[in-house]
């Protein structure tokens, strides 16, 4: 059974929505019993002796279990691409605009404003890359500081499989594709759509398909400047960690403008070829935040770090531990769409 402290933990969690890097808890004594900084008025006139200050992240570290980011595992954070909105189109995104019409217009024409970190959506996503490493995709397969990425349970790639006849729904849904992610075009009878390794074997197998392809598309990915990366095909790229110090050019300037500007609060521009940081010429840069490289399992139909760049720490909520409901989308209340074997599992 858990203690009063890991509960008390897991509450505090909860009520400052993984955002408690400024929060202090006050041991005052054992009567007193735990307080949280915000309270520390109504207790000025009380005697309390020694009192132990921690900060929330430490009590929560302590007693809820929760540790930094490593590699390759499942984490909650906000999305990037919502923490900016223009209030007049708030069905777009402003990067993408911005990257289209330019930022200098975007302020003229609209109100532009930053959500509060507690506002923003959350995602969540599997943690490739973590701050220093150097990211590399090549076919589709992912490779992180020279080496390929471990297996990955559930991962999933597009695939083309042409047919003699079509599938039935049921086939498809015994094996857990949804429906919403298939392709069929009836006149060739080819399908496309994301399998597990071991969907594929069991597609395989069947009488009516004639052939099973790993499909690899192309398309621009981040930072968008023409340099040729897709989805399938990407970097290699260094992940950016407090106090790495790089040199500017105009050339890698697009990895960096968002992180320079909108995580880290500071005034750039380009003016005759020479970029600006808050009014100075700069040829480099030092980070002041940690980043983050996120990427979804079903790895051709995600969108993820591939489209929308890194992620900074102040972004991270926590780490998903276990899945407590899943839902199909396709089906009724009454006709399985509540997942009973994916219910309580351990997200691993």
């Amino acid at each position: 059974m858990a203690s009063f402290l890991q509960l008390l933990a897991q509450d505090i969690i909860t009520q400052f929505n993984g955002r408690f890097e400024n929060v202090t808890i006050i041991f005052p004594n054992k009567r007193a019993g735990l307080f949280l900084a915000s309270e520390m008025a109504a207790l000025i006139d009380k005697p309390l002796w020694m009192p132990e200050i921690i900060t929330i992240s430490e009590f929560i570290e302590k007693y809820a279990g929760l540790k930094k980011i490593e590699r390759d595992d499942v984490v909650v954070f906000n999305f990037p691409a919502g923490d900016t909105v223009m209030l007049e189109k708030i069905d777009v995104t402003y990067y993408d605009w911005a990257r289209v019409y330019g930022r200098a217009a975007l302020d003229r024409d609209y109100t532009i404003v930053s959500r509060p970190v507690d506002k923003r959506e959350n995602y969540v996503k599997r943690c490739v890359g973590l701050p220093g490493d150097t990211i590399h995709i090549v076919d589709s397969k992912l490779y992180v500081n020279g080496l390929a990425q471990r297996e990955i349970p559930g991962m999933q790639y597009i695939y083309r499989i042409a047919t003699s006849a079509p599938f039935s729904h049921a086939t498809l849904d015994n094996m857990g594709i949804t429906m919403s992610d298939v392709e069929y075009n009836r006149q060739t009878g080819e399908y496309g759509m994301p399998l597990t390794d071991a969907n594929v074997q069991k597609i395989r197998e069947m009488s009516n398909v004639l052939s099973v392809e790993h499909v690899v598309y192309g398309g621009e990915a981040f930072p968008y400047n023409g340099n040729g990366w897709t989805g399938n095909n990407y970097g290699p790229l260094w992940i950016p960690s407090r106090g790495a110090t790089v040199t500017l050019t105009l050339d890698n300037l697009p990895l960096y403008e968002r992180i320079i500007d909108a995580y880290e609060g500071n005034d750039l521009e380009v003016r005759g070829g020479v970029i600006y940081i808050n009014g100075a010429p700069a040829s480099e840069y030092t980070f002041r935040m940690d980043y983050y490289w996120m990427m979804g399992d079903n790895r051709q139909n995600s969108a993820d770090s591939r489209f929308w760049g890194f992620v900074p720490e102040d972004h991270i909520v926590g780490k998903a531990s276990f899945v407590w409901l899943s839902l199909n989308k396709e089906k009724g209340l009454f006709n399985g769409k509540i997942r009973w074997n994916r219910m309580f599992r351990k997200i691993r």
